[in-house]
């Protein structure tokens, strides 16, 4: 039998609709890429071409404006599909001009290939981002499915190669600035994109009732070894849950990943009775906290920025100057902005501040209600572990004593990694 799910055909309940699902501009870009690389292997362009997504679903589409520039040079193009999903890219065409050569030169004993963008891909424009100043915006993940693809399908025809990829995108100037790349620093185009290489449509209060019921189904069927200890870790996305592996002695508790529903996390919380909740997250989620925003969508609200200057502006360290105020205040990321602290050596000092901003806030909308800890990070090498609440270890060790002989529940494939 055919297990194959290809991610177009695949579809998500909401509010009572079938939404289907639909495919990242990084797999249209991989695919893109594909095509241009037959073209050239082949001398002809197939009609459709497949990948297999970093979700492990397939992405199929449609090969179009296939053209053989010379004999080692050709471009195609791949129509982004986000399915249901409402998304400023959706019927935008991604072009990918490949040019292959033969050369005696591997990098890393691979063939080298280089990436770059062209015509309505973004130039990033400020650090903190997944891509460094002056590079296109073009990230890390979909970086990785193209050079796969690359080296999957040359692996077939022997021999080294250096191969030179440039993506561009149809009218991506303009669309970029229904997009956040202005206010992230991004310029002149749109960004490719994507951790799974899949597009899971979901309308907000579906996913806010998604949550509920992953919740009430982890609570359901816990079983403590310790009495009266029903413990509970909340974490926005994936990010957070990959960052629970540093914690070995945690790796059986219930996870839930909210979104950006942090707030309606700590309602259910309350609702079903988890004692000891442990969050974390992100700095680039969590930060919002401090400031009492409880749904940390970049539509809700940000204030990111602020929150930093302020609490930057309250520590009072005589090396830190109002000009590196309004350095904060103009940075694209939380990881930015505590470059510009480290140069004081505040950060420390400010993400302590700002979590028990946070805490307050945690503790407000709980009322008491069950007992917590909260842990803000950052997964830039060298960073780690930003700040954490003092009763950290405290509340560690009792979740970690309630969960002897518990496999671990993982949370929902319909919540969306948002970090």
């Amino acid at each position: 039998m055919n297990n194959e799910k290809i991610c177009t055909e695949q579809y998500v309940e909401s509010d009572g609709k079938r939404l289907r699902c639909g495919f990242t501009t990084g797999s249209a870009a991989a695919m893109a890429t594909v095509a241009a690389l037959g073209g050239i292997l082949e001398g002809e362009f197939s009609e459709y071409v497949k990948i297999t997504t970093p979700k492990g679903w397939s992405a199929v589409s449609e090969v179009l404006d296939g053209k053989i520039i010379s004999e080692n040079s050709a471009i195609a193009a791949i129509k982004k599909d986000a399915g249901d999903d409402p998304d400023a890219t959706d019927g935008i065409k991604i072009f990918s001009e490949v040019t292959v050569e033969k050369t005696d030169e591997k990098e890393n004993g691979k063939c080298r290939i280089e990436i770059t963008g062209g015509e309505g891909i973004g130039i990033v424009t400020k650090a903190g981002l997944d891509q460094p100043p002056g590079e296109y915006a073009i990230n890390s993940v979909p970086r990785k499915m193209i050079e796969d693809e690359v080296r999957r399908t040359l692996g077939e025809h022997g021999g080294n190669f250096f191969v030179k990829v440039k993506i561009s995108a149809e009218n991506g100037k303009e669309i970029a600035k229904n997009t956040f790349n202005p206010v992230l620093g991004i310029k002149d185009g749109i960004s490719i994109l994507g951790t799974t290489g899949v597009v899971m449509p979901m309308s907000e209060e579906a996913l806010v009732d998604s949550i509920y019921v992953e919740m009430k189904f982890l609570r359901s069927n816990f079983k403590s070894s310790v009495s009266g200890v029903i413990p509970l870790i909340v974490t926005p996305g994936n990010f957070g849950n990959d960052f629970l592996g540093n914690f070995p002695e945690l790796e059986n508790a219930p996870v839930i990943r909210c979104s950006n529903y942090i707030g309606k996390a700590i309602d259910f919380a309350c609702e079903l009775g988890f004692t000891h909740v442990l969050f974390v997250g992100h700095a680039g989620k969590f930060v919002k906290i401090a400031g009492g925003i409880m749904n940390t969508h970049s539509h809700n609200a940000d204030c990111r920025m602020e929150i930093i200057a302020c609490h930057a502006s309250l520590a009072r360290f005589e090396s830190l100057t109002q000009t590196d105020i309004a350095r904060i205040m103009n940075a694209a990321t939380v990881d930015a902005a505590l470059d510009i602290l480290d140069e004081s050596d505040s950060s420390a000092a400010v993400c302590k501040s700002i979590a028990k901003a946070a805490e307050k806030h945690i503790a407000r909308r709980s009322k008491g209600r069950f007992k917590f800890s909260f842990m803000m990070f950052s997964n830039t090498a060298g960073r780690g572990i930003l700040s954490k609440s003092k009763n950290w270890d405290e509340n560690a060790n009792v979740v970690a004593q309630s969960l002897t002989g518990v496999p671990r529940r993982e949370s929902s494939d319909l919540i969306p990694p948002t970090v």
